[in-house]
């Protein structure tokens, strides 16, 4: 088609638009000129989609050339707005129902190399073997170099009882080797629990899916069968999640009827609010929060929460700041967009917003000294939520491409230990303390 051709359809369209428009909104002046200066300056967009492709050095797809057009858009909104290619949305939609057909690995991109950070206990790469640092260098035989890291998960997922081989290299083998594993449903734990001893329990979220309200009362339920007298609940490089699910969590450890957080937006179906409804179905034990510079979003509207009623007394640094609600919407084509809809806001009327919770006590995690090639938490927690989307953007490089973040820890993942956790060391002390004043209040009293 000739851009003059193109040119004299595109104007058809818009006046049997516009035409539409005014039958619609009953000959509504104001709708119809908004309506007609979008569709004039999406005119310039196609005239520019119809140059390139036909003038541009090297072929170019439509579809390529039109979802950088609708990422450009949204980056010009706010950085948690976003376009989600199909396979990055459907990937999120995994990760937030938390349980799919795979091996159980933690992967990652280091020195250009797809890598194992860590195989999750008890799934079928743990029982293969797989070591933290091993390379895959091929999935199936195909070379994970030329693969995206969305193209590297795709591959190593799939449906339950169905097989696929790796092709291993090890620093301390002589060379390559393959390994074949059978996938399994993998449940992804969002709630991990452990009894730090002394009746006090411990409690991290890592993030807020589908399951984590249900799963963390479980946790506690099975705490209060062995007698739990104070808990410490961890929302530290806790990148957020559901909003539904951070209302459920907060729900367990308020009263009924007390305010969680309320959202508002430019539209008014997106003014709510959000209340407990079963009231405290945890016993009102003394209760320490522990946040940090990743902590985020749903993470942020629980420390929030349980601060403004004072239910807990929330310890460690300054959270991000991401006080805004993004809606998922599906489009036609399998993708997605996540669009800033709301801000929200504690039950005392706080904007999190840019500004983060500021925690009643505030204790540093000092930075770790760490052998070469290792790294701490230190940089992620500082990136929090908006590391996350930067991460996002680059997930259609290919591996061989990306040299990864050389501060990634490889290994498995530590339990909670206070002799090497300040934050957490502090909050037991705390803890206690408040026991001790508690009982002495009640001797008092007595007397």
């Amino acid at each position: 088609m000739s851009l003059g051709h193109f040119r004299k359809g595109w104007k058809a369209m818009v006046a049997g638009f516009t035409m539409a428009l005014l039958i619609i909104s009953g000959g509504g002046r104001h709708e119809v000129t908004a309506v007609e200066d979008s569709y004039e300056r999406l005119k310039v967009f196609t005239e520019v989609l119809s140059l390139i492709q036909a003038n541009y050095v090297d072929e170019t797809k439509p579809r390529d050339l039109i979802y950088g057009g609708i990422k450009g858009m949204l980056e010009t909104l706010d950085p948690h707005s976003s376009f989600l290619s199909p396979d990055i949305f459907k990937e999120m939609q995994v990760e937030t129902q938390g349980s799919f057909g795979g091996l159980g690995i933690e992967i990652t991109v280091k020195d250009r190399q797809l890598t194992v950070v860590a195989p999750i206990e008890g799934t079928p790469a743990d029982r293969a073997g797989l070591h933290p640092g091993d390379r895959i260098v091929k999935i199936d035989g195909n070379p994970t170099k030329d693969m995206t890291l969305i193209e590297a998960v795709k591959k190593l997922r799939g449906p339950k009882g169905t097989s696929v081989t790796l092709t291993i290299l090890r620093e301390e083998s002589p060379g390559p080797f393959e390994l074949t594993l059978v996938r399994e449903v993998i449940e992804v734990k969002s709630v991990r629990a452990k009894d730090l001893g002394d009746g006090i329990a411990y409690i991290r979220i890592a993030s807020f899916q589908e399951r984590t309200g249900k799963d963390l009362l479980k946790a506690i339920e099975q705490f209060q069968k062995n007698g739990i007298s104070a808990l410490v609940l961890d929302l530290r490089n806790d990148p957020g999640g559901l909003l539904n699910q951070a209302v459920q969590v907060s729900d367990l450890f308020l009263d009924k009827g007390q305010l969680i957080v309320y959202t508002e937006g430019r539209i008014k179906n997106q003014d709510l609010r959000f209340s407990a409804e079963h009231g405290a179905q945890v016993p009102k034990v003394p209760m320490v929060v522990l946040v940090n510079g990743g902590s985020a979003s749903a993470s942020e509207i629980v420390a929030g929460a349980l601060q403004d009623w004072k239910r807990a007394l929330v310890l460690g640094t300054k959270t991000f700041g991401k006080g805004s609600v993004q809606t998922v919407i599906p489009l036609s084509d399998g993708s997605g967009l996540r669009l800033t809809t709301a801000k929200y806001y504690t039950p005392k009327g706080r904007s999190i917003h840019g500004t983060g919770i500021v925690p009643d006590i505030i204790v540093e995690a000092p930075r770790p000294t760490l052998a070469k090639g290792q790294g701490g938490q230190v940089e992620k927690e500082k990136e929090g939520e908006a590391g996350k989307e930067r991460q996002e953007g680059r997930q259609e490089r290919k591996i061989s491409e990306e040299e990864g973040d050389p501060n990634l820890q490889i290994g498995k993942r530590d339990g909670p230990d206070p002799s090497t956790d300040v934050q957490l060391k502090r909050a037991m002390e705390i803890l206690k303390a408040s026991r001790i004043l508690e009982k002495g209040v009640v001797k008092g009293n007595a007397g």
